[in-house]
């Protein structure tokens, strides 16, 4: 990594902002390695099971535009505050009076959501620190707590075996209250930090096309990873017959995959220009989606095929947010959460639709196709507007960064 890149910006901060974003993954995504035995004592069904594991997803999607709102009116530092203490409080009152029924574990889903929402403070809260040049890695090394959804898939069934499911929600508020307190005392908003805008002006973002082109682009790749994130663990479990632990360490092997590579993806992005190394990571996906669609014979065939789909989704993410801050540097607020908003929206569709169409077609092959072919959707787009991009906010005479 480029030695410029540790002498700019403010260390602690990225620090911070990379364990408060993993913390906050790994309760986000939760219910979908405990889902099999929650399912399991719930008696819930196939399509139960997707809007289960899926309904922190969306909730975490509309909630980052309001925590997006909050970042610009009361700085990142703060907003990330409020929103860990109700994650705190939301999981106390789950462990402590416990889940009984499928209504309350989409309740518990809905303030899971806010935990989703820490990618509208954790990004600008490190991106707010750097020079252009070294967005895309600093981006990518605070995103790279995309990793916390890989500890919950890890960690979540073996804990729920040993000490009852309800319990987890307990033992996982002793990591959140630890890097709450080290967040405070680590975290320091930049300098920095643009004025707070009116409803009008955020409204005003959406007016400009290449903001939904983002939204769009990030809806592909960020929605299928915590999708798939979100939902492999119930996968693995009713379609190989893996025992819920089992399917937890296959799931946490895909997630690493795609969350250790999104510095990598920055990282790149800033070498190479990220419309290039985009257009890559779409093609690869869908490739490795479509494979997983065919219904492999082993689990650790469909292991491999998800690894790889993991490791181009992880590699878009990055790249998606090494070309953001370089269009939008003054409403990266705004765009974080509206950008971040289309990426969970993507991953509710994925996680819910498996679900259904496990229920109506008996497979889930038409849930995976689906996905492949947004990807593919995706590619041409960005096909489309890219030589547009690079001769104007992307021009080299206007930017230092590649595009």
């Amino acid at each position: 990594m480029d030695k410029t890149f540790w002498k700019a910006g403010h260390r602690p901060t990225l620090l911070a902002a990379f364990l408060y974003f993993d913390l906050a993954f790994m309760v986000w995504v939760m219910l979908g390695p405990l889902g099999v035995q929650i399912a399991k004592d719930l008696g819930l069904t196939h399509a139960q099971k997707g809007m289960m594991v899926a309904t922190p997803v969306l909730a975490g999607a509309i909630l980052r535009i309001f925590m997006g709102i909050l970042v610009d009116h009361l700085k990142p530092k703060l907003a990330g505050a409020i929103g860990q203490v109700i994650v705190i409080v939301a999981l106390f009152f789950a462990w402590y009076f416990g889940i009984h029924s499928y209504e309350q574990t989409l309740i518990l889903g809905v303030f899971l959501g806010v935990a989703g929402a820490s990618f509208a403070v954790a990004l600008p809260l490190a991106s707010r620190w750097y020079p252009p040049e070294h967005q895309g890695t600093a981006l990518g090394i605070a995103g790279a707590g995309n990793s916390g959804t890989a500890l919950a898939a890890l960690i979540a069934p073996s804990l729920a075996i040993a000490f009852g499911w309800s319990n987890v929600f307990g033992l996982a508020l002793i990591p959140l209250v630890l890097v709450f307190i080290f967040y405070l005392v680590a975290a320091k908003d930049a300098p920095e930090c643009p004025a707070p805008k009116s409803l009008a002006e955020y409204l005003k973002v959406l007016k400009d096309t290449d903001a939904w082109w983002f939204m769009f682009f990030y809806s592909v790749t960020f929605g299928g990873f915590v999708g798939l994130a979100s939902s492999l663990t119930i996968y693995f479990n009713i379609q190989y017959g893996l025992d819920a632990k089992t399917a937890g360490f296959f799931t946490a092997a895909c997630v690493f995959a795609g969350s250790l590579v999104r510095p990598i993806g920055g990282n790149v992005a800033d070498r190479i220009g990220g419309i290039k190394s985009l257009s890559v990571m779409y093609l690869l996906a869908a490739a490795f989606l479509g494979v997983v669609s065919m219904g492999l014979p082993t689990a650790w065939m469909a292991l491999l095929a998800f690894v790889g789909a993991m490791l181009a989704l992880g590699m878009g993410n990055g790249a998606v947010f090494q070309l953001v801050p370089q269009r939008f540097r003054k409403e990266i607020g705004v765009m974080t959460g509206l950008v971040g908003m289309a990426g969970g929206v993507g991953g509710f569709y994925l996680a819910s639709s498996l679900g259904y169409a496990k229920q109506i077609t008996g497979s889930y092959q038409i849930g995976f196709l689906i996905f492949a072919a947004l990807a593919l959707l995706a590619f041409a787009g960005l096909s489309g507007v890219k030589n547009r991009w690079r001769t104007t906010w992307g021009a080299a005479h206007l930017t230092a960064a590649k595009i």
